[in-house]
């Protein structure tokens, strides 16, 4: 806990403040209802100019009992759209946390960044380019890739606008883009680094191909969904055999069993057999593999090794033949005679019957259960494929990020992310970092006559430039030390490892695993010491906002018609880590009720505490006040340093209204009643002197915890309270 919060509510006592009186400047601005609209670009603008973002323009007043760094790296979004709803929750805690840090003396850098976003990015694209009539095959690449530049510079500031309009006080002169050059030298320097370690390799494997977008993409990139699929028992020979694929079954001339099942003992390993197939009679090799279950249906499979991963694992412990049976396009190649050039869907129920007619289809169980891969952006359904792609050996990595999770080295809120973190990387497969696609960073390779060469450049005469690009989360998975400079940047000295990554959970193996792996393997250090991770945004019911429900809520929307403050509250509170939260407008309107309320409570502060002695010294009443708040501002900051922010934000919210408002202010006109009234006691004088003076610390401690919720409304009162000369926001976090 920060020393400022040692302070007990026993020992606290009111500082005495200067002599002469409050006069506040602009008492008549307060006879008006709060205006959001006109306030916070205007206050925005100032603090900008000011230059109070960047942590090397603070106030030595400010810094000079601490000075310490304290770093949020942004997670940058997709600058290929507009912000949404989860966009808003980052920005929303991210700038809380940062402004309590820099109230609090830190050095606070919150560094913002906008990503490329790779195939997410190319497929926006692609949708733009379909509703013109055009498509991206037969472009010219460097004319398509051009295009998406233009396309996503314009989404990159269009957003930062949108950024702005949400208070975000992030270091606009740090900002990055994850195509900067420094960054691409960054990431280049990790590829070199990785394949000099022998962390990298090339070679055909089974990879997830998307038919519709024709780019092979990451497990993490893919959707497994269950489906009643047919499940078809056809005769081979004199087995059977189960698949719910015959559209692959053109190439398969291998049987396989286990070694150990009694039932196929007479069939040797290497036996051969003529069998009647789909198109006339094959010859069948048998081959014995513990791969094959003897639990499940007839205990024989034959393997299409091209389009099963698990089938080409057998294929290559064994040296077998592979060919490929569907093009790259989803259709059925020659091999597949009267059925070549169909799409799969279109084939599968013609070969089954076929094979029906040919007496091979024994049963079909219509209600058999099928975990189908589809493509995280177009649903289409994967096509398993055999690939030259570039592949990064996990297992080193992951054993170091595990080994430094497991020692505590960084801590997650809620705290179960770590053990599904820790079960990922203990399992981890490893990555095929290619993309078959124009829009991201070219991977650094030449190839000639079988040989390969890492660089930037051809080392000769005659070498051919690989065409695949990095998957996204290559270089948004160095994000955290790129973006500062690594290795010999000032920032990167001074700001890395980083305190907090403030992410959604539901990118924790995308991004959260790669940047820890990434940062552990460059720098020797973790990246960042504690991990927020929020759930995502939904709508009022707690379904998912989708465009084809039309439950979509735009942030932006309810910011210019209630007000940033009021939205970011809405956000805040009830939103627990890990946990989904409903944004909807009813709540956010409820909030600009309560900056209204804000709004009102100094209204009444200013038009009752202008004759305020400042030489008066609080009465016992008064000073239980003071203590009240005092206990409350540390139990504030105690939920602010443990990420309980909901909570934080909770209970100023009801000091504020039902406290403060409901019987502080009450009791207050009470007693200048008292004091205003004819032949009023000295007392009663006293009474109302102290209760003058104790209303405006009240209101300006308030002001001061609001702050990094509502930073607008809070600046613009604390700016006519004549008593501080310093910006609220870089004014002390209250002791």
């Amino acid at each position: 806990m920060n020393d400022t919060t040692e302070q007990t509510a026993e020992s606290a006592q009111p500082e005495r403040a200067p002599k002469s009186s409050f006069l506040p400047a602009e008492l008549e601005k307060f006879g008006k209802p709060y205006n959001s609209a006109e306030t916070e670009p205007r206050i925005y603008k100032e603090w900008e100019e000011a230059g109070y973002f960047n942590p090397d323009n603070l106030p030595a007043e400010l810094t000079k009992d601490n000075g310490k760094p304290f770093t949020i790296i942004m997670p940058p979004p997709n600058a290929n759209g507009s912000l949404h709803a989860g966009h808003a929750v980052f920005v929303a805690i991210e700038d809380l946390i940062t402004r309590f840090r820099r109230m609090q003396g830190y050095k606070a850098l919150w560094l913002p960044g906008a990503d490329h976003a790779g195939f997410e990015t190319q497929s926006v694209y692609e949708k733009k380019l379909e509703k013109e009539g055009r498509s991206r095959f037969g472009m010219d690449p460097d004319a398509l890739r051009q295009e998406i530049l233009d396309f996503t510079l314009h989404n990159k500031s269009f957003m930062e606008g949108q950024m702005r309009e949400l208070g975000s006080s992030c270091d606009w002169s740090r900002e990055k883009f994850t195509l900067d050059p420094s960054i691409v030298k960054t990431v280049y320097g990790t590829f070199f680094k990785m394949h000099e370690d022998g962390l990298l390799y090339r070679g055909k494997r089974t990879v997830n191909w998307c038919p519709k977008h024709l780019t092979s993409l990451s497990n993490l990139e893919t959707n497994t969904v269950e489906e009643k699929t047919p499940f078809y028992y056809f005769k081979y020979g004199p087995f059977t055999i189960g698949t719910v694929r015959p559209e692959t079954k053109f190439g398969d001339k291998y049987v396989v069993m286990h070694p150990d099942d009694a039932r196929y003992a007479q069939y040797k390993h290497g036996d051969t057999l003529e069998v009647e197939w789909i198109n006339g009679p094959i010859v069948a090799t048998i081959i014995k593999d513990e791969a094959a279950k003897m639990d499940f249906g007839s205990g024989v499979m034959t393997i299409t090794p091209w389009h099963s991963e698990i089938d080409f694992d057998i294929a290559k412990r064994h040296g077998l033949d592979m060919e490929q049976v569907i093009d790259w396009n989803g259709k059925l190649l020659p091999i597949a005679e009267e059925f070549a050039g169909m799409k799969i869907t279109e084939a599968r129920a013609k070969i089954v019957e076929k094979l029906d007619q040919k007496d091979l289809l024994e049963r079909t169980d219509t209600e058999y259960s099928n975990a189908v891969k589809h493509c995280f952006k177009c649903n289409a359904v994967i096509e398993p494929q055999v690939k030259d792609q570039w592949f990064v050996t996990m297992k080193p990595l992951a054993d170091a990020a595990l080994q430094a999770i497991e020692a505590g080295e960084v801590t997650f809120y809620p705290e179960h992310y770590k053990t599904i973190l820790i079960h990922w990387l203990t399992n981890i497969e490893d990555w095929n970092i290619s993309r078959q696609i124009v829009w991201g960073i070219p991977i650094p390779a030449w190839y000639k006559d079988g040989e390969v060469h890492v660089g930037e450049e051809a080392p000769g005469e005659g070498w051919t430039k690989e065409m695949d690009t990095f998957d996204t989360w290559f270089s948004s998975g160095q994000w955290p030390y790129a973006t500062l400079g690594y290795p010999d940047g000032a920032d990167f000295k001074n700001f890395y490892p980083t305190q907090v990554m403030e992410t959604a959970g539901d990118i924790i193996f995308f991004w959260v695993a790669r940047m820890i792996m990434f940062g552990l393997y460059r720098t020797g250090e973790v990246p960042f010491k504690a991990v927020y991770l929020h759930g995502l945004v939904v709508a009022k019911d707690g379904t998912k906002m989708s465009k084809s429900k039309g439950n979509v809520i735009s942030p932006i929307e309810l910011s210019e018609k209630y007000g940033t403050d009021a939205l970011r509250m809405g956000l805040i509170i009830g939103n627990t880590p890990g946990s989904s939260t409903a944004l909807y407008e009813d709540k956010v309107k409820g909030y600009k009720h309560f900056a209204n309320k804000i709004w009102n409570i100094s209204r009444f502060v200013f038009e009752n505490t202008t004759e305020a002695n400042k030489d008066s010294i609080p009465n016992e009443a008064d000073s239980e006040l003071w203590k009240e708040m005092v206990l409350l501002t540390k139990d504030v900051t105690q939920d602010l340093e443990e990420f309980r922010f909901y909570m934080a934000g909770e209970k100023l919210y009801h000091y504020g209204w039902n406290r403060l408002a409901d019987e502080i202010l009450e009791d207050s006109k009470k007693v200048f009643a008292a004091a205003s009234a004819e032949g009023a006691s000295v007392e009663s004088v006293t009474a109302a002197q102290s209760r003058k003076v104790i209303l405006r610390m009240l209101l300006s401690n308030l002001l001061t915890l609001l702050h990094p919720f509502m930073p607008f409304v809070t600046e613009e009162i604390w700016r006519s309270m004549p008593e501080h000369t310093t910006p609220l926001i870089v004014t002390k976090w209250p002791v």
